[in-house]
């Protein structure tokens, strides 16, 4: 009797949790975790964070720091991960949000609070950039939707417990230990990961890809076009935030932050990204669209029910936390059948702006600020749906010597987008008043939803044909 021949083997598609990807699946998960509980938790605390710093003038800049400060190392992470590999850009990026959440839980003034949340961006940007480029080389094709819908749901778990648990935390024994209780978890999730930082490849792929030859591969213009785009959207957000105080400094200041983006923006983003070219150039700014319509509300549900309705930190959290219910059910179904993934993006974005939509209706006169939560699941199912198929079609559309410039593209974008409206939305507060947050929130709102509405529109383009 002869052995079966290779070829008759029944076909058996790849698991992320069978033994040739599990621990690099686990640990990946662990890591995104415990970056999601961080930025989960943060909306909820920040209120007692900033009453507590005297820093409430600069809520939306504490949130800013961390995205501008990613933003920069997106781009060094993509350029290291593209020429070195990615174990050294994710150990940098582990390292730095440890150091920053240590600094954030020790912060004695609001100036110290929003260098740690920098320092903590860093460290998430170098982190999930050199992720999505491990992502590419370490799992087949096949794998990559199923590791994708295990990335959205370890937002799950954060998302559905980190703010009820944060402000819990600040209730009972402070907002600094919601920062303190993360650094230890860190250690298990290096372990596990280890397998997958010793080697560049995995199972269905073949070697390291050749060197990127192309003008995002170059590292002197990347890093200053990176400086220049992270230094450009502070000063934007800090101009603007001085308008209602000092017009004329606060204009000379926005401007400039206008210019400095403009120079070095387009330069880290594929030709014609910013004019939302066919194929990969509006599926890269389709994930700075969903971003910024999502997080720039997401940001403030919870000090608008603080402030207009009198909610607990911990019941602001929990009304927060229902847009995982959403998110994750939508990244479920996205990884469970073929989709047309640019319809799939449009349905992503107008779900998106319909629960943006809906969150206003809070403002009416009688109504509950409850009525947040089953608003925020349908933008969270937005948000699934949509999230994970712009990163798949990404993958789809680059050539493997540019995967880290692609994946550090999307996450440009991403924080880019998050930063400007969560920093914008900061500035309408000011403007309108600290006594009037209800009037600020609906200014966030029109903003926001016309940012998704804008998805829902060019969405199609996203095809590389017409």
């Amino acid at each position: 009797m002869t052995a079966p021949k290779t070829i008759d083997a029944p076909y058996q598609p790849p698991r992320i949790f069978g033994p040739e990807y599990r621990t690099a699946s686990l640990g990946i998960l662990l890591v995104v975790t415990l970056i999601a509980f961080e930025g989960m938790s943060i909306g909820a605390i920040m209120p007692a964070a900033s009453a507590e710093l005297n820093a409430l003038n600069l809520y939306g800049m504490s949130f800013s720091a961390f995205l501008i400060a990613g933003l920069f190392a997106n781009v060094a992470a993509g350029l290291w991960s593209d020429r070195r590999g990615h174990p050294t850009p994710f150990l940098v990026g582990v390292a730095l949000f440890v150091v920053g959440m240590f600094l954030a839980g020790a912060a004695s003034s609001k100036e110290v609070f929003i260098v740690a949340r920098a320092v903590q961006g860093l460290g998430g940007g170098f982190a999930v950039v050199a992720i999505y480029v491990m992502i590419a080389r370490v799992y087949a094709p096949a794998a990559r939707p199923k590791i994708f819908a295990g990335l959205s749901a370890a937002w799950v778990l954060p998302a559905l417990v980190g703010p009820g648990i944060g402000g819990f935390v600040a209730q009972t024994v402070g907002w600094r230990w919601v920062f303190y209780g993360i650094i230890p978890l860190v250690i298990p999730a290096l372990v596990m990961l280890l397998p997958a930082l010793r080697g560049g490849g995995g199972p269905g792929r073949e070697g390291a890809p050749a060197p990127a030859t192309g003008p995002r591969s170059r590292p002197l213009p990347m890093t200053l076009a990176a400086l220049g785009t992270a230094v450009g959207a502070g000063v934007l957000l800090y101009g603007a935030d001085q308008l209602h105080s000092a017009p004329v400094r606060g204009g000379v200041l926005s401007a400039a932050g206008l210019l400095a983006l403009a120079v070095g923006l387009p330069r880290l983003l594929p030709r014609r990204a910013l004019r939302f070219g066919r194929g990969l150039p509006t599926t890269v700014m389709m994930r700075g669209v969903l971003s910024a319509a999502f997080f720039g509300v997401n940001s403030f549900i919870p000090l608008v029910l603080q402030k207009e309705f009198g909610f607990t930190l911990t019941e602001a959290g929990i009304a927060l936390t229902v847009g995982a219910i959403g998110w994750s059910s939508g990244s479920y179904l996205q990884a469970h059948r073929e989709w047309d993934r640019p319809k799939l993006v449009r349905f992503g974005a107008a779900a998106v702006t319909g629960g943006i939509l809906l969150t206003a209706l809070a403002m009416v006169p009688g109504l509950t600020g409850w009525i947040m939560a089953p608003a925020w699941i349908l933008a969270g199912l937005g948000m699934g749906v949509g999230m994970s198929s712009v990163s798949l079609t990404t993958m789809r559309q680059s050539p493997d010597a540019e995967q880290g410039a692609n994946s550090a593209a999307l996450q440009v974008v991403d924080t880019l987008g998050s930063s400007l409206t969560i920093g914008f939305g900061g500035v309408l507060v000011n403007l309108i008043g600290h006594d009037d947050i209800g009037t600020g929130f609906l200014s966030i709102v029109a903003m926001t939803a016309a940012i998704g509405a804008l998805g829902v529109v060019v969405a199609g383009r996203m095809r590389d044909t017409a």
